[in-house]
């Protein structure tokens, strides 16, 4: 009994599932989150409602006052992004690996196990990442014009995204990704995008505090929810990058040394070309060049 009480304030991990209007399909994952806590010890999941207009907020909390289940609700009247109801998550998570993910659990709970069980021993943050060739995604038939479309917007996302800020994840808005408390202690600090954007940003404070990223391949399950990521929000998530960019920019000045990216293939052409030029200018010259 006393090891129970334990693991229900220390946890060995905690889950955060940010929470947006999600009325029409939060039975189902409640439902999927009580079977997933029911015969394991150790875990704790929260629940971070971000202003939620639809009554979410209100069932959840009135769910979790009915169970014994170490589940907690946390929420707020106003609507601030995703990137802040992850980060008060982690922030405010008990475990000593601290994941989150999406609460419609297109990446389900089998998942989110294993990538617990990645995290045990790691240094790093593990990431899920679709675009690992060993990863699967499952969906009904009637949805592939749907994800074909999400596919080229995640594209176009993760390529804006690489190109400004360096970043050489080729998946870095999979919604489940994972650390040990002490890097979340010593990362989120530097994360004040609130939006969509946060995950790209986790990369990059990952990347400027010489923190390894390990990404693991994963089953995706879509059903009948839809993202609602559309145009306005793609609009957004691009400002989100730009200043991302600008505001990392400013620390490495003040902060931080960061190895510069990888360069392209055309960029080291492009050296090669001119250290070419300064040869022969040198040697039409009688100079000597290292």
């Amino acid at each position: 009994m006393e090891r129970e009480r334990h693991l229900m304030s220390h946890p060995r991990y905690s889950l955060v599932l940010p929470t947006y209007n999600a009325m029409s399909f939060i039975d189902k994952t409640w439902k999927e989150v009580v079977a997933f806590l029911t015969p394991r010890k150790g875990w704790e999941v929260l629940f971070v409602c971000d202003g939620c207009t639809d009554g979410t907020a209100d069932e959840l909390v009135k769910r979790a006052a009915k169970t014994k289940l170490p589940i907690r609700v946390l929420h707020y009247k106003r609507n601030r992004g995703k990137g802040y109801a992850v980060r008060l998550g982690l922030q405010s998570g008990h475990g000593t690996y601290r994941m989150f993910t999406d609460v419609d659990l297109a990446y389900q709970m089998d998942m989110v196990e294993e990538l617990a069980q990645k995290l045990e021993g790691s240094t790093n943050l593990v990431i899920a990442s679709r675009a690992h060739t060993d990863s699967k995604v499952v969906n009904p038939n009637h949805m592939n014009a749907y994800l074909r479309r999400r596919k080229v917007q995640s594209f176009v996302f993760s390529s804006l995204a690489r190109g400004l800020l360096g970043i050489t994840n080729k998946d870095p808005q999979a919604g489940l990704k994972g650390m040990h408390e002490s890097i979340a202690q010593q990362v989120l600090p530097y994360v004040k995008c609130v939006g969509f954007g946060f995950d790209s940003e986790l990369l990059v404070a990952c990347r400027y505090l010489g923190i390894g990223i390990t990404e693991m391949p994963v089953r995706v399950v879509y059903d009948e929810t839809k993202s609602t990521t559309k145009f306005s929000t793609s609009v957004r998530m691009v400002r989100e990058l730009m200043r991302i960019r600008a505001r990392w920019k400013t620390l490495k000045r003040r902060d931080f040394e960061m190895p510069e990216p990888r360069q392209g293939r055309r960029v080291r052409k492009k050296i090669r070309e001119l250290k070419a030029e300064r040869r022969l200018s040198a040697a039409g010259m009688g100079l000597q060049t290292a």
